[in-house]
């Protein structure tokens, strides 16, 4: 039988060891105390919480707490609409630095009605499932396979698909969240400022001929951009166009001119959010049916 003296002992080394464990608690928590800014919870009640990392941030709740430390810019929200940013920008008391506009750019053009089909492909209507076999059927190996990953994972609802299997980016409505250049199994999105007008819409590594019998508008790397364009802004590397953006300054439209198949454009807002030109040298595409499968 135990004892009331035990008892009563137990009880205040329970009590003891209580009040010592709350000392050293006590202790911890003042010596361990990190100070968070109560602006940084403020800043993101003011954030859109869209949670899609354009601003280079995991979240809404890391710019928040970038922009109060000063490591980004209010601005740098390309979600948030101007306003709002400038809200922010007033209440940390920052000027709001000038960011530009990136967007999702495309390098392919070849749609059902330009390039050529080598098999049907039949399973999960998914770009990743169709890039697993055999490529999905396409004949450009590099080539969008249509099945609309891309516009699936955008949440902004600024891509759609055209009635060639093409996505098309809305400029207005993209935020640059790179939900689409993750979704691509083909790795054809990529992000550009507006400033970069001249874009080389293709990424297939097909030699000359070769690469045109299996896309109307693919790249042939026959070199007349790069005679046409200023020295070092264009290069053919791996039988494709590619274009030194750190040269952007010298870009202008003549290099797109000569360019047989229109695989290099030049994409300006003021032509339309859906659209870029192409060459006046370029084959004309009048064709409005798929090709056919061969």
């Amino acid at each position: 039988m135990i004892s009331v003296a035990s008892i009563v002992t137990a009880g205040i080394f329970m009590i003891t060891l209580g009040l010592i464990l709350a000392v050293i608690l006590s202790i911890a928590n003042k010596k361990l105390y990190v100070y968070e800014d109560p602006r940084i919870e403020q800043v993101n009640d003011m954030l859109p919480q869209a949670q899609c990392g354009a601003c280079g941030e995991a979240g809404c709740r890391p710019f928040a707490e970038a922009v109060v430390t000063g490591r980004k810019n209010p601005a740098q929200c390309t979600v948030n609409s101007p306003e709002g940013n400038a809200r922010i920008a007033r209440f940390i008391g920052v000027t709001m630095a000038k960011q530009e506009k990136f967007v999702a750019r495309l390098a392919c053009a070849g749609g059902s009605h330009v390039a050529y089909k080598r098999a049907n492909y039949q399973g999960l209507t998914t770009c990743q499932a169709a890039s697993v076999v055999s490529g999905g059927g396409k004949g450009c190996s590099w080539g969008c396979l249509g099945l609309g990953d891309c516009a699936k994972a955008c949440t902004f609802d600024a891509i759609y698909m055209d009635k060639f299997g093409l996505p098309i980016v809305i400029e207005d409505k993209c935020t640059a969240c790179n939900d689409c250049v993750v979704a691509c199994p083909k790795d054809l999105f990529s992000l550009h400022p507006v400033s970069h007008k001249l874009f080389v819409a293709c990424k297939s590594e097909d030699q000359g001929d070769q690469a045109e019998q299996e896309c109307e508008v693919a790249c042939t790397a026959c070199g007349k951009c790069v005679a046409d364009a200023p020295q070092g802004l264009i290069a053919i590397k791996n039988n494709l166009a590619a274009i030194d953006y750190e040269l952007n300054d010298l870009a202008s439209r003549t290099p797109i001119e000569r360019c047989p198949t229109g695989a290099i454009v030049w994409i300006d807002s003021k032509l339309g959010t859906t659209r870029s030109s192409r060459g006046r040298e370029a084959k004309k595409i009048i064709r409005i049916e798929p090709l056919p499968l061969i």
